[in-house]
């Protein structure tokens, strides 16, 4: 499937020849300490003791009432910090302590990377820096007040649409002039090799999890494993426990925006076409010259013109598929599900809720579905207060 980084076609490393020592040497880091007993024992520690893992598989049975299908929540919403991103830096923070760097630098969107690189770098005692879009800067803050508590410098970056992407291209340039004593801890399944690979391994928790859980739950694999879909990371997480069982259907949701706006540019693997993006041959949001489209979407962890190699991979070959919802159907599923299950999904999840409640009346009632929870939506309150006024929507 992959030979040094490529999933077919996709993948590989096309950066600047400075980082390719850099990224040579944590492949090779990777490589050692992944099996390394020391290095495994205190991941599954840290995973267990201060993570929180192994995260439940819940039936929402109110919201499966509505759908008319089962709908079980793998819940790493309840993670320490929020979020799935928990995973990836841990892990990766784990080896570069082992690597022995001292600084950690990281990129974030929604802000949910970025509080989880400001929590591990607190953990171990790591100077922190976090980039972050100027836009999501002033969207994410209560996150961005969290990551200072950590004791993390967020540093807004101020080009293009200062959004994810930008975050990217600053820290990118940032490490490029400290790869002695920083590692760049990347937040999702993108990027060069070896990130995706590595983010997937340290992700994959997720999916061992919940096919055990399925299989003790309801006595089978589901019929469906979904997951929303920005650069990738907690769909790849699910996704790989399922991929060598051609009976589970695996879908993939990405947003929208606003989908009536015909120039509004979003869902990668919808609507976009192969290119190169940080350092990643993928599918891409790129006009005919090969220039990134801007994006727009209600999520700011989906708000990215990119997407990771290895879901390239399975939308090419037939084994994943790739949809998309748009803010408005976002929004609702939200304020629904907040209604029926007293739980607040992060908007990135509430993507592939949306999709679900789509399903209803198309999917036999015996359907049993695992949908990653990726995260919680205490962050995004503001967002949707400002395009839905909860004093609007009180009875």
């Amino acid at each position: 499937m992959k030979r040094k980084g490529r999933y077919g076609p996709f993948g590989g490393f096309y950066v600047p020849e400075v980082l390719i020592p850099a990224l040579e040497e944590i492949e090779a880091a990777f490589e050692r300490f992944r099996d390394d007993a020391a290095f495994v024992r205190d991941l599954d520690l840290l995973y267990k003791d201060y993570a929180g893992r192994p995260t439940p598989l819940y039936l929402a049975g109110r919201f499966s009432e509505i759908v008319g299908f089962s709908v079980y929540l793998k819940r790493e919403d309840l993670l320490h910090g929020g979020a799935h991103k928990i995973n990836n830096t841990l892990g990766q923070g784990l080896l570069a302590r082992f690597m022995g760097k001292i600084k950690l630098i990281a990129e974030t969107g929604a802000g949910q990377h970025g509080l989880a690189t400001a929590i591990v770098g607190a953990l171990f005692g790591m100077e922190t820096k976090v980039f972050m879009g100027r836009t999501d800067v002033e969207r994410q803050n209560v996150n961005v007040h969290k990551m200072k508590l950590m004791g993390a410098e967020v540093i807004p970056v101020e080009g293009g649409t200062g959004t994810l992407k930008d975050a990217i291209n600053e820290a990118l340039r940032y490490w490029t002039a400290h790869i002695e004593d920083t590692f760049y801890l990347f937040g999702t399944a993108a990027g060069p090799h070896p990130y995706p690979m590595i983010v997937r391994h340290f992700q994959e928790p997720i999916g061992r999890e919940a096919r055990r859980q399925c299989l003790e739950k309801i006595g089978r694999l589901p019929d469906l494993a979904v997951a929303c879909v920005g650069g990738g990371s907690n769909a790849i997480g699910l996704f790989s426990a399922f991929l060598e069982d051609k009976d589970v259907r695996i879908v993939g949701v990405e947003g929208g925006g606003r989908g009536l706006d015909t120039h509004q540019h979003c869902a990668t693997l919808v609507k976009g076409s192969v290119g190169v993006l940080h350092g990643c041959r993928s599918y891409l949001l790129q006009d005919e010259n090969g220039q990134i489209y801007e994006t727009e979407c209600i999520s700011a962890g989906l708000d990215y013109p990119g997407v990771g190699p290895e879901h390239a991979y399975l939308k090419d070959s037939g084994r994943a598929e790739y949809v998309s919802v748009s803010d408005e159907e976002v929004l609702d599923v939200f304020d629904l599900f907040c209604k029926t299950e007293g739980i607040i999904p992060a908007l990135e999840s509430s993507h592939a809720l949306a999709w679900l409640l789509k399903q209803k009346g198309r999917l036999p009632k015996e359907t049993a579905v695992v949908v990653n929870l990726s995260g919680r939506g205490d962050k995004d309150a503001g967002i949707v207060e400002s395009h839905r006024p909860l004093a609007a929507r009180m009875p």
